[in-house]
């Protein structure tokens, strides 16, 4: 062991006896260290452990997942090596005694199979004698040296022969190579099929760290070593190809993962039993109209979070969207009148297998004649927040605001722009906080692209009469209704419950979805915006006690980021409908995403 190591075993005497040897499998236990969701991860760790104690061993768990252990030993010494190496910190302290049945294959050292060839399993191991492990205290200076794992190798070609089997080779072949040198991170030049010296550098690196003659030249045993490492991240995904003639198109799809629930135009399904994973098969006649209008309806859906790079061009898009849970991925294009593509939508955090599923679905990708029927699909699951049976993306929510400029500035009210990633005006419309003032609960918003508003607000000069008519105009249901409601009431004081002066109280019943909406009197003219309702306070007032930030207050503060707004005084009274329309107009559905 290293001389750094205090405490470590002196000697350790084995024995098999025959009944040991007849049930050798059932006996033999695995110190597990720990276990990765990475191939290269794993390896790299086993090399590092390698360095420092023998036995090192690595297995599969299935599921993408990779075990280091220590072993093979009985379970007694199993108990005395978790024991000591725990106490001189050379193993995890969550490190525990594992059985042959929890792996599923050995992929370190190359070569070595002592799960299916439990005969050979007889490290450090003498016949005849005593079962026991013996740990005796030794010093520093007496430590034996470490010894780098036994190898057990399967016969092989000669540098010349594997020459000879190299050659016969095609291009695409040396770059398959390459990529997988590349993936295994031994390889950081040009994927070309070019065997020079940065390729030989890189084989030989890789030769050295798995157990073999550092030639520069893989054998056919290596190379399809490199491979079973390469796809070993693929293990259990099922990779197979599908061919769907009602789509028209063949992939592989990772069956092990997915399976098809349904087919709704214009996509073929496939869902996991559990868990966000999904594949759709995209399939529709059509122009580069329809091109464009399926780039924008797929990032309406819920599989397709926001954030992430978006691409499109003439005949094609790729969408990428990612959020805590899931990356999503889709790529479509357009070919002779038919619009094809694919989404595979994969848990956030499983990288290493998600991408390179997608390079398996992407170059296995073929289109076959036909397009998915219009009529495709019976789901039963209905909703104006499905499409073609997948969920529509809502926003967290949804307030009211008015616009009060020929900008497109909109006023809305504080509490409806917090914690937003993203914030719409009517859905469609990016927006901006330009101003948010706390205290006042209000802020301005700015479009991203210039809007041309239908009408903008006029806000009111003074107050009207107490217990004078007025309305509330906003989405009361956060947009379910496509447009904004009026609700009608009366104003009860102007100003607030403890003096406050920039606000009005009125007496009316509103929703949530108003907030922010603005507040009419019985002429039309603006005089204030509606305020939500205190969640923190102790106090529950009457549902129908609500209150706005009066237009003096509003107007201040416009005035102050240099904004001009219209001036209304007071007028004759509106007939209900034309108060309405009015409203209509210059009300705004604002969306927090």
């Amino acid at each position: 062991m290293l001389r750094t190591v205090l405490s470590l075993f002196a000697a350790i005497f084995f024995s098999v006896t025959a009944v040991f040897a007849q049930s050798l499998q059932d006996d033999v236990v695995w110190v597990q260290l720990e276990a990765r969701p990475s191939l290269t991860e794993a390896s790299a760790n086993i090399r590092s452990y390698a360095q420092r104690m023998d036995d090192v061993n690595g297995f599969s768990l299935g599921g993408g997942w990779y075990a280091v252990a220590l072993g093979p030993y009985s379970r007694a010494d199993a108990e005395n090596v978790l024991r000591v190496y725990r106490s001189e910190g050379l193993i995890p302290i969550d490190s525990y005694i594992a059985l042959s049945r929890d792996y599923r294959s050995q992929f370190w050292p190359v070569g070595a199979n002592l799960l299916t060839n439990p005969e050979s399993i007889t490290p450090n191991a003498q016949p005849e004698q005593s079962a026991s492990v013996e740990i005796i205290e030794q010093s520093v200076e007496a430590a034996p040296e470490p010894t780098q794992p036994v190898v057990q190798q399967l016969p092989d070609e000669t540098v010349g022969q594997a020459r000879a089997s190299e050659a016969q080779l095609t291009r695409a072949e040396k770059m398959r190579l390459q990529e997988w040198l590349q993936w295994a991170g031994y390889y950081n030049s040009a994927i070309d099929g070019a065997f020079g010296r940065g390729t030989r550098a890189s084989m030989s690196n890789w030769q050295a760290d798995n157990g073999f003659d550092a030639t520069g030249v893989l054998t056919t045993l290596q190379r399809d070593t490199l491979r079973q490492q390469y796809y070993a991240v693929l293990e259990g995904m099922d990779l197979q190809v599908v061919r769907d003639l009602d789509a028209g198109i063949e992939m592989l799809v990772p069956l092990g993962a997915v399976s098809k629930t349904n087919a709704e135009y214009p996509f073929v399904q496939y869902d996991a039993a559990n868990g966000p994973a999904k594949v759709l098969l995209i399939s529709q006649a059509g122009d580069q109209n329809t091109l464009f209008g399926l780039y924008d309806i797929m990032q309406t859906l819920e599989i397709v979070p926001l954030n992430g790079p978006r691409e499109r061009k003439k005949n094609s898009f790729v969408l990428t969207g990612q959020n805590g849970q899931v990356i999503s991925h889709t790529e479509v294009s357009l070919e002779d009148g038919e619009v094809k593509g694919f989404t595979l939508v994969w848990p956030n955090g499983d990288e290493e297998r998600r991408t390179r599923i997608l390079d398996e679905m992407r170059a296995s990708f073929t289109r076959l004649g036909g397009t998915l029927d219009p009529a495709a699909g019976d789901s039963a699951a209905q909703g104006i927040d499905l499409l073609a049976g997948l969920q529509i993306r809502k926003p967290k929510q949804s307030r009211s605001g008015f616009f009060i400029d020929r900008n497109g500035h909109v006023l809305t009210t504080a509490e409806a722009v917090q914690s937003c990633s993203k914030i719409t005006l009517e859905e469609d419309y990016d927006a901006k906080v330009a101003v948010l003032d706390e205290a006042l609960g209000v802020a301005i918003l700015a479009p991203v692209s210039p809007l041309a508003p239908i009408d903008v607000a006029a806000l009111r000069d003074g107050a009207p009469r107490i217990q004078s008519d007025v309305a509330v105009a906003g989405y009361s249901f956060e947009g379910a209704l496509g447009a904004p409601t009026v609700t009608f009431g009366k104003l009860a004081d102007v100003k607030g419950l403890r003096g406050e002066r920039e606000l009005a109280r009125l007496a009316l019943e509103i929703e949530p979805g108003d907030w922010g909406g603005p507040v009419f009197d019985a002429g039309g003219a603006v005089f204030g915006m509606l305020l939500p309702r205190d969640a923190q306070s102790a106090q529950q007032l009457p549902s129908d006690v609500n209150f706005a930030v009066n237009s003096d207050a509003l107007r201040a503060l416009l005035a102050q980021e240099g904004i001009n707004t219209g001036l209304a005084s007071s007028a004759q009274s509106l007939a209900p409908e034309d108060l309405s329309k009015r409203a209509s107009d210059m009300t705004v559905l604002v969306s927090c995403w």
